[in-house]
């Protein structure tokens, strides 16, 4: 009579919990900042689609930036409590995603401006060291690739290790989504699977260096 051990539904069920709330346990919190306040925005289309294909092992949240008042160093002494917010929600965030259209070849202000916040006073950085990762989305066909480089040449100074490859210029954005703002294109889903896996595990990777 063979001896084993016997495997049944229940321990396999028990099994796929544990596992499951190991995941859970060790889920990596993404903030996600996007550089437009439009209500239609093709840069918010493209991180929403990102947000629900991103694998279980990352959690995308947006950080609402619409509302963080021009950076001044008078106020540090006592901030504005719109400046508190978003602070305190990239400190708390284990990696960071930066969705851009380009304005004159360049970020928006808005997004200046909430990295600006974020960073200063520099003893203070909320990026510093966290994984990063910037896509560029726009309706013409340079696909924001003045702005995706500029916000990568503030990423090395505010010590965010960003990921290089694959990169992510969305051009052509008018003709990707529905009149609900649903992803159409199978391309380009594709494409934002692959990019948001990637950065998955480049966040895994860095922050394995950090330890």
């Amino acid at each position: 009579m063979a001896c084993g051990v016997r495997v049944t539904r229940d321990s396999t069920n028990y099994e796929n919990r544990k596992s499951y709330q190991v995941l859970m346990a060790n889920q990596r919190k993404v903030a996600v900042l996007i550089g437009s306040l439009r209500r239609e925005s093709f840069t918010r289309k493209v991180a929403n689609a990102l947000i629900k294909l991103a694998p279980p092992s990352v959690v995308l949240e947006i950080v609402d930036i619409g509302g963080v008042s021009l950076y001044n160093q008078d106020l540090e002494p006592s901030a504005p409590r719109d400046w508190l917010a978003p602070r305190d929600k990239l400190r708390a965030a284990d990696a960071v995603l930066f969705a851009t259209p380009e304005y004159n070849r360049s970020v928006p202000g808005v997004l200046k401006n909430a990295i600006d916040v974020a960073s200063r006073p520099k003893e203070s950085n909320a990026f510093n060291g966290k994984p990063g990762a910037v896509i560029s989305v726009s309706p013409g066909v340079l696909s924001g690739f003045g702005a995706n480089h500029h916000l990568r040449q503030m990423l090395v100074f505010l010590n965010v290790p960003t990921m290089q490859q694959p990169e992510a210029y969305i051009g052509g954005a008018a003709k990707l989504f529905d009149e609900s703002g649903n992803l159409t294109n199978d391309s380009t889903r594709q494409f934002l699977q692959n990019f948001v896996d990637s950065f998955a595990r480049w966040i895994e990777l860095i922050l394995a260096g950090n330890r």
